[in-house]
């Protein structure tokens, strides 16, 4: 009993100290001349979906949850947001070549249409990220209307 005492004390005092690395929370400034929604006039509704369901971790308007406060769970969505950053930020649409941006929005219906985006984890706790079947059908047809008008 003491043993079980003394390593739930030292996992408590670990788990004290871990709260004290911090991850850096701070979005950078926005552009609005670079950012998607905006560069491509996007219908409201339209850019209601992308911002509810991909704008925290593919761009830097990020808005962290209260429980991203908590080592290790800050640890994790940190990651996650750096990840979706390097694969697609709707913040710097403008800065991307024709090349990329077509291959960023071909992979964007991919996975809306695999159903990998967004992941179930973020789902759990943001209800409006999880689109209905027409919702996802609206955000496919958007996304394949940029890339059959070649402005990309």
């Amino acid at each position: 009993m003491k043993k079980t005492k003394k390593i739930l004390f030292w996992i408590l005092v670990g788990f004290a100290i871990i709260q004290f690395i911090p991850i850096d929370k701070v979005n950078k400034p926005v552009d609005q001349k670079l950012n998607f929604v905006t560069v491509k006039n996007t219908p409201s509704d339209i850019a209601l979906l992308i911002k509810n369901t991909c704008y925290d971790c593919h761009s830097d308007e990020t808005i962290y949850p209260k429980y991203a406060h908590i080592a290790p769970i800050s640890w994790s969505i940190k990651s996650h947001v750096n990840d979706g950053r390097n694969h697609l930020n709707f913040s710097i649409w403008n800065n991307y070549n024709a090349d990329l941006k077509k291959s960023m929005i071909e992979k964007s219906i991919q996975t809306i249409q695999n159903k990998t985006m967004p992941l179930p984890g973020y789902i759990v706790y943001h209800p409006k990220a999880n689109l209905s079947a027409a919702q996802n059908s609206e955000l496919i047809k958007y996304f394949e209307s940029i890339l059959n008008s070649g402005k990309l």
